[in-house]
C-alpha cells in the first residue's frame, strides 16, 4: 500500500526521519540516533513551532488574510517556517531580523512573500541583536494595524507542538530512549520533549545543548559566531527542571562536529545539530553501556555554506583548525 497523498504542503511538517549514526561514535558501547528535522518543508524544526503558533489562530478567526499582518522576531528558521505558512494562507509577514541574518535566509524570505525588517544596531547594553530586535517588534505591533505576534519565546504553543516531535521519537524506538540531546534557544523544543516524556512516565535523561557565550542557563555573556542555539536573554519559556543535564559546547566545537559529522556519515547538519554532536562526546563518560542516545538535528548545514562549511570563514574566525577533524576521522578509521 503507498503513502497517502498530503492535503497541501504544510501537511508534510511533523513525521521526520529518525537515523541511527553508526560511524561518528566509533567508541560509544551505545546505539545514537538523529531525528533529522531538515525534512520538514520549510527545512527545520521550527516549522513545527511556526505551524504551532499560527494555525489555531487561523483556525479561531483571530488571524484573517487582508487583514492581519504576522510580526515576529527571528534570524533564521522560524522565520522562513511562519514565511511558508504566511505564504499558504495568504498572510502578511513581517519578519523583525538582524545584521547577523545570512543573505541565503534574506533570500528566503523574499521568496516566499515576507517583508524583512533589519535592525543594524545592537542593544547598547548586552552588545547583543535580540533585545533590539524585540524592541521593533514591540513597536511595529504597537503601530500596524492588525498585528499579531507568536512571540516565540514565551508562547505555549511552541513548545506544545514539539510533544509530537517526542512522540515521534518514542513510537519510533517503542520507548527505549534513554537519552535526549536537544539544543536550546527559546527553550520550546527541549520543554515540549521533555513534558512529552514526563507525562508517559518515561525516565529518558534529559541534557539541555547550550552555547558557551549563551545567558539562558545564567552563564556570563560572550559573543557568539554560530546561530540556532543559546539566547543573549533566558526565554520566559525557560523550565530549569525540563533537563536533566546542561552541557555549554562552544563555537569551535560545533565547527568541528558538523565536519566530523560529513567526513563519517556523509550528514550535512546545521550548527545547532552539531552542537548536540559535541555535547554527546563531552558527556560520553556518563552514558550507560547499551543506551539509545537520540540527537534533534534542527536543519541542515545547507545554510551554513558560507561559514562552518566554508574553509576561508573557519580559517579567518578561529584560525587553522582543519585538524581538529581530521585527526579525529583518522582516529576513528
Amino acid at each position: 500500500m503507498g503513502r497517502p497523498v498530503l492535503n497541501g504542503i504544510l501537511a508534510a511538517i511533523g513525521e521526520t526521519p529518525l537515523v541511527e549514526l553508526g560511524k561518528v561514535f566509533p567508541g560509544l558501547n551505545s546505539r545514537v540516533f538523529a531525528k533529522i528535522e531538515r525534512f520538514n518543508p520549510g527545512g527545520s524544526v521550527k516549522d513545527r513551532s511556526a505551524l504551532g503558533m499560527l494555525l489555531r489562530r487561523i483556525q479561531d478567526g483571530q488571524l484573517v488574510p487582508g487583514r492581519s499582518v504576522v510580526i515576529e522576531s527571528s534570524s533564521g528558521n522560524l522565520a522562513v517556517g511562519i514565511a511558508q505558512i504566511c505564504r499558504y494562507y495568504g498572510l502578511d509577514f513581517i519578519c523583525v531580523v538582524d545584521a547577523k541574518t545570512t543573505q541565503q535566509n534574506l533570500a528566503l524570505l523574499h521568496a516566499y512573500g515576507a517583508k524583512p525588517e533589519v535592525v543594524v544596531t545592537p542593544d547598547p547594553n548586552t552588545g547583543e541583536y535580540l533585545a533590539a530586535r524585540l524592541e521593533r517588534v514591540r513597536e511595529l505591533v504597537a503601530t500596524v494595524p492588525g498585528a499579531y505576534w507568536p512571540n516565540q519565546y514565551s508562547n505555549p504553543l511552541n513548545p506544545q507542538a514539539h510533544r509530537d516531535t517526542m512522540r515521534e521519537i518514542v513510537e519510533t524506538l517503542d520507548g527505549k530512549v534513554d537519552y535526549l540531546f536537544a539544543a536550546v534557544s527559546t527553550f520550546g523544543t527541549l520543554r515540549g520533549c521533555s513534558e512529552y516524556l514526563r507525562e508517559q512516565g518515561l525516565d529518558t535523561t534529559v541534557v539541555a545543548v547550550d552555547a558557551v557565550g549563551s545567558r539562558i542557563f545564567g552563564q556570563q555573556g560572550a559573543p557568539r559566531l554560530i546561530p540556532g542555539h543559546g539566547a543573549s536573554v533566558p526565554p520566559a519559556l525557560l523550565d530549569p527542571d525540563a533537563a536533566d543535564h546542561v552541557v555549554h559546547v562552544s563555537d569551535i566545537d560545533c565547527v568541528v562536529a558538523c565536519r566530523r559529522l560529513v567526513l563519517t556519515e556523509a550528514v550535512l547538519a546545521g550548527g545547532s545539530s552539531g552542537a548536540t554532536v559535541a555535547a554527546l562526546k563531552k558527556f560520553s563518560d556518563h552514558i550507560t553501556p547499551g543506551s539509545n542516545c537520540v540527537l534533534i538535528f534542527p536543519d541542515g548545514g545547507d545554510r551554513y555554506l558560507d561559514t562552518i562549511y566554508s574553509d576561508q570563514w573557519v580559517s579567518s574566525s578561529f584560525g587553522e583548525i582543519s585538524h581538529l577533524w581530521k585527526q579525529q576521522k583518522d582516529s576513528d578509521s
